[in-house]
């Protein structure tokens, strides 16, 4: 695994944003670890978020794009923090770009989205914390290619939790296959237990219910 990769486990793990233990998600599932992107909170660590952000994006697909999308809302602050890094890491402008929950009817920024007007031929990629059922890219999808002849070229979310879908697959899966366009994590939950067993903060009792959790709702490769 990548060092900048370890680096991300290890921030995760220090913003409390990964935690272990007895957790009921919002699809009703009982799981031994959550993801919580709302846990950065200082500016150092939405800094340092964009940056893990930037890398990820620039080893995936390196400067072939021009806007990143952030859904609303907690795509929002990701999107801006990674425009900023990208700036700063790589020394290109990107442009961010998000949508509203409901539209603006007044004033001069009138319409559906935050940031920058998305335009023909723009190419973009869509940028949010962590996909489980792939709900807001049914929703932000849609919008982005309506707003203007543009090119998805990715989806980049944090965590991978490699897990079902609606159907057998990775949410991640789903939509690289109902979209056409690729999609990628910055680490997936795998590396994760890799790395923090090797590291003794995932003990046999925590990895034994990872591996049950991962029987019953892992997703097929």
């Amino acid at each position: 695994m990548d060092s900048y990769k370890k680096e991300f486990v290890d921030f995760m793990l220090e913003s409390q944003a990964l935690k272990f233990g007895d957790f009921t998600l919002k699809s009703g599932r009982k799981s031994p670890f959550f993801m919580n992107a709302g846990a950065y909170v200082t500016g150092s660590q939405l800094r340092r978020l964009g940056e893990f952000y930037a890398r990820a994006i620039h080893d995936k697909y390196g400067d072939d794009f021009d806007v990143l999308f952030g859904p609303a809302y907690k795509g929002i602050p990701i999107a801006v923090v990674t425009a900023a890094a990208y700036s700063d890491l790589y020394n290109k402008e990107v442009r961010y770009c998000s949508d509203r929950k409901e539209e603006k009817d007044h004033g001069a920024d009138k319409g559906s989205f935050l940031g920058s007007k998305l335009q023909d031929g723009d190419r973009v990629i869509m940028i949010e914390d962590v996909t489980t059922s792939g709900k807001s890219m049914e929703e932000t999808v849609p919008k982005v290619r309506g707003a203007a002849d543009v090119e998805i070229k990715g989806l980049m979310v944090s965590l991978n939790r490699q897990e079902k879908g609606k159907s057998e697959q990775s949410a991640l899966d789903e939509i690289k296959d109902l979209y056409g366009f690729d999609t990628a994590a910055i680490v997936a939950m795998d590396e994760v237990v890799e790395y923090l067993t090797e590291k003794n903060v995932i003990d046999d009792e925590l990895a034994g219910r990872i591996a049950k959790y991962y029987e019953q709702y892992g997703a097929k490769k």
